[in-house]
């Protein structure tokens, strides 16, 4: 319904904007240079207590990028991971993933996060490229003054106020992709409306639409996550019947078995799907809001906007997913004025009909045969084979062919229709869907206590201070599948935290502005946290800035890592509350020390003749029981100094960062089973057979105490009378791990990122261009679906613009060269975009 009435309304719009376009044109000269997210007050940039990055409206208008969201990864500090066209993420200062709970993604202050996953789905609940003003990012942590989950960093997209900018815009993006992929290049479309205007000096509105369809990137990574686990028999590569490509699915540890085939031991693996085989490539988002401003006077308003979303897309954490018909709302409401600032909002969040990709993959391999029955026919066919004469690879070969017949094929009617039906199955042992409903309420305030109540107190002393709070409610529609209420069976979950901050700052001497920042925060399940924030920036002069600060930080489990309850392939994901995993823990024996214990049974077994139960017997000192329990919130300590400075009557700028951070309880999974025995003697046998243990994979806290540190080099430079050039380099690095554990999420952070650009808005009358180099190195890569090194990879980015008073046009691409690359393991393969962008009315 949303779709149809969004392109109504463009075609409207398009027709009216021809007899009402009003300029709004790009200011070619920033009139200011402040931010507000640092310190939650506006301020000089320049002068910023913390490290803090700002793509301001002139370098959106040259940036060489698709988008402003895309231009995001040209900034100093910033990581993008891509797991989609249209779900990217951005991280800052290591230990990112694909679903990145450590940072903070708001808009105009309110956080635009899908609630049950705790984290945005890219900008797909943010503005468009029409409504986007400023962008600005705290590269670290900002949990002082922000709480919840910005322990790596926060964005703040910050929109145009429609007193200020007003009239029609329109926007259309028409560009191409997957070109030398599968089926040749693809069209890729985005039509965007901006409509804003002021009825008088105290009421204003806006309207924004965003229509995008094309095709996504394929994830089809061939390589085997289990490439030894037949190497007593010498049965690998090609050979290997428990392969495990990254990108096909039904084929994982729960889709394998350990058969006795002719005197030995082999592990095999049922066939599975590859992703592209049971995934819709298609891509159709709708976007759009609209807000009512009524200024009291021209410091104090009053603002509500809602916002909405509906996805067809790829999403990724552990599996990968597609999207469909998932929607997003968000109701804000803001009052704002020089001392007072209030904001509640409340998100909507439904899956729609969206499905997990590995358990679509298993499920169709299981609608047309049991496992039982599979691996019966595998070891039929495989004995006739061994009979025939055929060699052991080609018996294997041979056994899979026969226990296969009638298998589903990919593009038929009857695959087709088990998709749509699997789809359906909210259960995924038996089904794949995504049926997840969920609200989360947020209500905040901050008041500048010496602005009205003590200026008195800010006269006689210089202490300026802020006071603020929030409070968080997640309310969680159980579904029996991905979360239960495990305390009253159908009642709504909910989960929330309230806290608040006072913020004390003082300039000495005019040179010296130092501040303190306590915060506080509660859990219903954890006691008080405390989080401290201090810091001090030296001006020389009003050209050199040097700055200084600690921070502390805390993140609550998520409501997943703390509710969930998903069964996946007879593997039950739990959340690591008390609530939802008491007696778990305390039970089971490691997954790791179980799949090391059955390994050396298949060896001894294969390689030195030793009976099963004799190799059981013989390795049972292997297993490892459980040392994990609940989980507790993750904690970061974090020491950091700058310095900006401008030289060269301003044309040269500069910014350096330093920062060393330790991070203590990373919240992550640990895989651990439990045998269906409480006899002693009988464990090992119990955990030598998948049939007898109960899988699990828990939400815990590593053990390991991390360190990590980077920096960070900033240049802008202008000459000969407007050419352009800036650079950025950015450095991260893992110092050490405690413990090494293994269940901290990976540090998943290259060590270096280059970005150089260079341009001029008018090198030809009204033609502009900028031309952007991107460089990353390799780095390891570790999640749960896989690990392994993510090779190095540059990309050149270009767009000549010609622009006139109503109207401009943006020709270009990004990864110019068309050379693939993969942002991360798992994910697609990512390669040339080129796009002409009309716009009228900027």
């Amino acid at each position: 319904m949303i779709k149809p009435l969004l392109i109504i309304l463009l075609t409207f719009f398009s027709f009216l904007s021809l007899a009402q376009i009003q300029t709004d044109s790009v200011n070619m000269v920033e009139l200011s240079d402040v931010v507000v997210t640092a310190s939650r007050l506006e301020e000089d940039l320049s002068k910023s207590p913390v490290s803090i990055e700002k793509l301001s409206s002139r370098m959106i208008y040259q940036s060489a990028a698709p988008s402003f969201f895309d231009a995001l990864e040209n900034i100093k500090g910033v990581q993008m991971l891509v797991p989609s066209v249209g779900f990217k993420v951005i991280n800052t200062r290591g230990f990112g993933n694909t679903t990145n709970v450590r940072f903070v993604q708001m808009v105009d202050g309110m956080d635009n996060q899908a609630p049950h996953l705790g984290a945005p789905i890219a900008n797909m609940l943010g503005p468009g490229d029409l409504d986007i003003n400023t962008v600005e990012i705290i590269p670290g942590t900002a949990s002082a003054l922000y709480g919840m989950n910005a322990i790596n960093g926060l964005a703040n997209f910050i929109t145009k106020d429609p007193f200020t900018t007003q009239g029609i815009s329109l926007q259309q993006k028409t560009g191409i992709n997957r070109i030398r992929e599968d089926g040749g290049a693809r069209l890729f479309s985005e039509t965007s409306l901006r409509w804003a205007k002021a009825i008088n000096r105290k009421l204003a509105f806006k309207i924004n639409g965003t229509y995008t369809t094309g095709m996504d990137w394929i994830a089809d990574d061939h390589t085997d996550l289990n490439p030894k686990a037949n190497s007593s028999t010498g049965l690998l590569g090609s050979d290997n019947p428990a392969a495990d490509p990254v990108n096909s699915y039904g084929n994982e540890s729960a889709n394998r078995r350990t058969l006795a085939l002719n005197g030995k031991n082999y592990v095999v693996a049922r066939t599975g799907y590859y992703e592209k085989q049971v995934v819709d490539y298609s891509i159709h988002n709708v976007k759009g809001d609209a807000a009512i401003h009524y200024a009291f006077a021209p410091d104090k308003k009053l603002i509500y906007t809602y916002r909405f979303a509906q996805l067809d897309n790829i999403y990724q954490r552990a599996n990968r997913f597609r999207l469909e018909d998932y929607r997003l709302q968000q109701h804000g409401l803001a009052y704002r004025s020089k001392a007072l600032q209030l904001t509640a909002y409340l998100t909507i969040e439904n899956t729609g009909k969206s499905y997990n990709a590995r358990s679509m993959a298993e499920n169709i391999d299981k609608s047309f045969k049991s496992d039982n029955q599979w691996f019966a026919d595998y070891t039929t066919g495989f004995n006739r084979a061994i009979q025939a004469g055929e060699s052991i690879a080609d018996a294997h070969r041979a056994a899979r062919v026969y226990s296969d017949q009638g298998r589903p094929q990919p593009g038929t009617a009857q695959f087709n229709t088990l998709i749509k039906q699997l789809g359906d199955i909210n259960n995924w042992d038996y089904g794949a869907a995504l049926r997840v409903q969920s609200r989360m309420l947020h209500v905040e305030g901050q008041y500048n206590l010496t602005e009205t109540w003590l200026p008195a107190f800010r006269q006689a002393t210089g202490v300026e201070l802020l006071a603020g709070f929030d409070h968080r409610t997640y309310i969680i529609i159980p579904d029996g599948n991905y979360f239960i209420n495990p305390n009253e069976a159908g009642a709504n979950l909910l989960y929330g935290k309230t806290g608040g901050f006072l913020q004390a700052s003082k300039s000495v001497l005019d040179k010296l502005k130092v501040s303190a920042t306590i915060r506080v925060d509660k859990n219903e399940y954890y006691s008080l946290k405390w989080n401290p924030r201090f810091t001090a920036v030296y001006s020389p002069n009003d050209h050199q800035h040097i700055r200084l600060s600690f921070q502390h930080g805390y993140r609550f489990p998520s409501i997943f890592e703390a509710f969930s309850n998903v069964n996946s392939g007879g593997v039950k994901r739990v959340g690591g509350l008390p609530v939802m995993s008491s007696g778990i823990f305390e039970n089971a024996y490691k997954r790791v020390s179980i799949d090391a214990f059955q390994a050396a049974v298949i060896a001894d077994i294969n390689k030195n003749g030793l009976s099963k139960n004799d190799a059981i017997i013989k390795n049972q000192g292997l297993l490892v029981k459980n040392d994990y329990t609940y989980v507790r919130p993750e904690q970061i300590r974090s020491i950091e100094a700058g310095y900006r400075a401008m030289f060269l009557n301003e044309d040269l700028q500069l910014d350096v960062d330093f920062y060393y951070n330790r991070y203590n309880n990373f919240i992550a999974q640990v895989e651990m089973n439990i045998p269906k025995t409480n006899i002693a003697d009988s464990i090992p046998f119990y955990l030598n057979e998948k049939s007898k243990q109960d899988r699990y994979r828990m939400w815990t806290n590593s053990s390991t105490t991390a360190y990590n540190y980077g920096a960070g080099l900033g240049l802008r430079y202008t000459f000969l009378q407007g050419f352009r050039a800036s650079g950025n380099l950015t450095f991260a690095k893992l110092q050490r791990r405690s413990r090494g554990d293994g269940l901290e999420d990976g540090f998943n952070t290259p060590q270096w990122i280059v970005n150089v650009s260079a341009g001029h808005d008018r090198i030809y009358k009204n033609v502009g261009f900028t031309v952007t180099y991107r460089w990353q190195s390799d780095y390891y890569w570790q999640s749960f679906l896989v690990n392994g090194n993510v090779p190095a990879y540059q990309t050149v980015d270009a767009q000549v613009t010609s622009h006139w008073q109503k109207m401009s046009v943006k020709i270009g691409g990004s990864n110019i060269f068309n050379h693939y690359y993969h942002s991360f393991l798992g994910g697609p393969a990512i390669g040339g975009f080129y796009y002409c962008t009309v716009t009228y009315g900027l």
